[in-house]
């Protein structure tokens, strides 16, 4: 393995019961790289997300995370090197949790502030990844007196603050209206362009919502990678056509996409 690599899967395979949920798959992601998972329902990405995020183990094969073997390693220790924003910590948000706390706890890797103690580098942390993305003025608020887009990006801050070497978004713009959604892409392309920015995954439904600044792309068609390597390579007409089984047709526009049906014969 490469040293630059942040996560390796070999010969990977997850079964539920009889059947074959995800593989087998073969992927590596170096540090760096901004990659974006897409596929159609049921295709495997949720699976795949919860494996980098060691939510779930593999059945057969190998999954290599931050130089750490699955099934090798104290995963709670190193969840703690892995930023996670997705709907399995959302929904265990306390509502009544300040939102500054929402993004404090995190560098204990809990949810709900307790006795826990944090520095005046936390607390400026905090402060910073919440003006980050637009919502430093709501540090005072309950979490649970939000807007969906305002909740969203706190959890985004909240999955920063551990500074991890590996971030994973799962729909992230999920549920936004268009302006929501224009200003948090926008937020994520500058958020890319530091050079100590870590590696990223993001998965969404639509192509629509690849920020600028994504490096390479992953379509899964039932459980299996259909083409992966460098954006551009990637999302095209041809394959995506091929992978959601449909006409479409792709162009781009100052390094975002668009997708729209093929017009009819």
């Amino acid at each position: 393995m490469s040293g630059t690599s942040v996560l390796e899967i070999t010969d990977v395979t997850v079964r539920r019961g009889d059947q074959m949920i995800l593989g087998p798959i073969n992927f590596s992601i170096a540090a760096g790289e901004r990659w974006v998972i897409l596929g159609p329902n049921g295709a495997g990405k949720t699976t795949l997300l919860q494996l980098f995020a060691t939510k779930v183990f593999p059945t057969t094969g190998s999954v290599r995370i931050l130089d750490k073997v699955l099934g090798q390693v104290d995963v709670f220790e190193l969840r703690t090197r892995i930023g996670l924003c997705a709907a399995m910590v959302a929904e265990e948000i306390p509502g009544e949790e300040l939102v500054r706390d929402v993004v404090l706890t995190a560098a204990y890797a809990i949810l709900g502030r307790w006795n826990e103690s944090y520095d005046l580098w936390d607390e400026s942390r905090a402060l910073a990844l919440l003006t980050t993305f637009g919502v430093r003025q709501l540090g005072e608020r309950h979490y649970g007196t939000l807007s969906e887009g305002e909740r969203k990006r706190v959890q985004i801050a909240r999955s920063l603050m551990v500074d991890p070497e590996l971030l994973l978004l799962d729909e992230p713009t999920a549920g936004l209206d268009v302006g929501g959604r224009e200003d948090l892409l926008r937020r994520f392309a500058e958020f890319s362009k530091d050079p100590l920015a870590p590696a990223t995954v993001l998965v969404t439904h639509h192509i629509e919502e690849i920020p600028v600044g994504t490096t390479h792309a992953l379509l899964l068609k039932k459980g299996l990678i259909a083409v992966s390597g460098p954006v551009e390579q990637v999302i095209t007409s041809e394959h995506i056509s091929l992978v959601f089984d449909t006409p479409i047709v792709v162009s781009s526009d100052a390094g975002r996409f668009i997708a729209r049906m093929a017009p009819l014969e």
